[in-house]
């Protein structure tokens, strides 16, 4: 990877999809890798290209707890294998600290599977870029969806982000109905 100059972003021409040529300061909806410097510690690249491998996956998901996931490792192997979208993010030294999914018919809806963000990493930026290239990826998409807890820095996170809580629509609450097995 080529060296950038602090706080600069690095993304790729469009249509250059993996093409390897790296150009600083064009925006491009096509990115397959972006590095984002958020501080003096915080360096941290985002990538489209999900290569993580799965003692990665795991290990991220444990980081957060997520036993759901880790207790059946082969049914997130094939979650993942099958989402519509992954975009991951790696500190400096290469190592997995986030991962986004989605579910979507890329027409009217998008749903945000997961999004999560290692502890260390955290209040970083990690969780706003990973969310923002969900965004721009269904920019297009009349509705994007997640199901999170209960919890207030959770949805402190998503209404920064620019989501809001089904209740508090302006043109009247909307219902969310679910089943967890």
């Amino acid at each position: 990877m080529p060296m950038r100059a602090p706080g600069s972003r690095l993304v790729r021409q469009p249509g250059a999809r993996g093409s390897g040529k790296p150009v600083e300061g064009q925006p491009s909806h096509t990115t397959d890798e972006t590095a984002c410097n958020t501080g003096p510690m915080s360096s941290f690249t985002i990538s489209t290209n999900h290569t993580a491998t799965d003692a990665e996956v795991l290990a991220l998901y444990g980081s957060v707890d997520w036993v759901a996931y880790t207790n059946d490792p082969d049914l997130l192997f094939q979650a993942l294998r099958c989402s519509a979208f992954v975009v991951a993010a790696r500190n400096r030294d290469g190592t997995l600290i986030g991962l986004a999914r989605t579910v979507s018919d890329d027409t009217t809806i998008c749903y945000l599977q997961d999004i999560l963000v290692h502890p260390e990493a955290q209040g970083t930026g990690v969780g706003r870029a990973l969310f923002d290239e969900v965004k721009q990826r269904y920019g297009h998409v009349r509705q994007m969806v997640l199901i999170t807890d209960d919890e207030p820095q959770q949805r402190a996170f998503y209404e920064a982000m620019g989501l809001r809580e089904g209740s508090d629509f302006d043109s009247g609450p909307v219902r969310v109905f679910a089943r967890f097995r």
